[in-house]
């Protein structure tokens, strides 16, 4: 079984979607591994794909017309669509509603598409979960870059000229990116807030050392605790207690607590806050806006148009000279303003709009995706060998496995993925009611 490694062409697409030391467990594995020249740029050579058992071979053709598996980071450009075969598999990130027509020149080409945002998060699948893997390096790259356009220090520091105050830092979204922007901000010595509608992403951003926005410990805050009163016997039982007789200093139950008899709590279903706590939140948020020097904003919905979480007037507020990094820009953006790709001033906050953050770091993020690649392969295939010194891979799709259920979008000359379906519906400017 043959797997193929083209040098991916997408302008700004650094890259790869095996690296050296994968190709070698491959090999190991009963594989045919094919690479185009160059596709390792100038951090993994042609000459460590030979070494780890590849054949490096110097037209694209090749691969596409060979490999039964094609491997790769970026979707497929319309001529690598074109080259692709019936019969053929393809691995990449694939956001199937934002690009409906390139999923079905696919599927009419008979091609099997697993695309990399579908991997659903599950225990089983974390070993091949790429989206978690470029998200924690998305996270940490937005946090470095908000640290080096702001025009002051992250961290306080004292000086002979006095002393500078540590910059205060909004984090939306605590999922992967968000942790690791918070994790980073922290240790550059930020003053770190977060925030996100999920009640459970909480004490998650505590633990890494964020202030979690919430108007409840808000009013919490400024209320006391109620004192401990100790019981003490009083008439006949403190007397009866001064004789030694100490079951008279039993407070009675029906009006005191005794410690260690606490009613237990009652067990409660997945938390979810009330929408009358969320619209406190919001408004908590906005006031908390003009104290902020940087805001990273990182909520995504793989498939869908990403929230709005930072409109104009929010952005307004701020003070001059903040910076916002909108990580979901490429995806709609979270912020009112961002453009994809670009970095906008308005009103003296700047708005910079990243797209593909992984790539910026090729080597790592090239290493990880190989191994959650490999991963997949693993599960995607099985060792059809009956001698035990050989291998022999061969492709076996379960689709009553939920990995190849959620991650195949396109197969046997159809569309899977119902929102890539419904996307292509709304781009022929059809209706769900259509065709009866």
């Amino acid at each position: 079984m043959k797997i193929g490694v083209p040098r991916e062409v997408t302008e700004g697409e650094r890259r790869v979607g095996l690296v050296p030391e994968t190709i070698a467990r491959l090999v190991k594995d009963g594989f045919e591994v094919l690479v185009e020249t160059g596709a390792g740029r100038d951090y993994n050579l042609d000459e460590d794909y030979e070494e780890a058992g590849a054949t490096v071979v110097e037209d694209a053709g090749k691969i596409y017309g060979e490999a039964d598996i094609i491997v790769k980071a970026a979707s497929p450009t319309e001529d690598e669509a074109g080259r692709m075969r019936e019969g053929q598999t393809l691995l990449c990130f694939l956001n199937g509603p934002q690009a409906p027509e390139l999923v079905e020149k696919l599927a009419e080409g008979g091609v099997t598409v697993f695309s990399n945002e579908q991997i659903p998060r599950t225990s089983v699948a974390q070993s091949m979960d790429a989206l978690s893997s470029m998200g924690s390096i998305a996270g940490y790259k937005c946090a470095l870059i908000a640290a080096d356009t702001l025009g002051k220090y992250v961290p306080m520091l004292s000086t002979a000229a006095g002393t500078t105050k540590a910059a205060n830092v909004l984090v939306f979204g605590i999922a992967v990116a968000g942790l690791q922007a918070i994790a980073i901000m922290n240790r550059l010595g930020a003053e770190v807030f977060a925030y996100d509608i999920r009640p459970e992403t909480k004490e998650q951003a505590q633990s890494l050392g964020a202030s979690f926005i919430d108007s409840e410990d808000e009013k919490e805050s400024g209320e006391e605790e109620d004192e401990f009163e100790e019981y003490q016997p009083q008439g006949f039982g403190k007397v009866m207690t001064s004789l030694g007789f100490h079951s008279f200093a039993e407070p009675p139950r029906d009006e005191y607590v005794v410690e260690g008899e606490e009613e237990p709590e009652e067990e409660e279903g997945e938390e979810e806050w009330s929408s009358e706590k969320l619209e406190e939140d919001q408004k908590l948020v906005r006031k908390r806006m003009k104290e902020m020097d940087i805001v990273i904003t990182t909520a995504l919905v793989p498939g869908r148009k990403a929230p709005t979480l930072v409109d104009k007037s929010m952005i307004e507020s701020m003070k001059p000279g903040s910076v916002i990094v909108d990580l979901a820009a490429e995806s709609g953006g979270n912020c009112e303003l961002s453009e994809a790709g670009e970095t906008i001033e308005h009103q003296q906050v700047k708005i910079i709009g990243p797209v593909n953050l992984p790539s910026t770091m090729p080597i790592h993020a090239s290493q990880l995706l190989s191994r959650n690649m490999y991963n997949l392969i693993g599960h995607l295939t099985e060792d059809a060998s009956e001698d035990k010194d050989e291998k022999k891979p061969e492709m076996n799709l379960d689709f009553e496995d939920e990995i190849v259920s959620s991650t195949c979008i396109a197969h046997g000359g159809e569309i899977r993925h119902e929102p890539t379906r419904e996307a292509l519906k709304k781009a022929r400017g059809e209706t769900e009611s259509e065709g009866g």
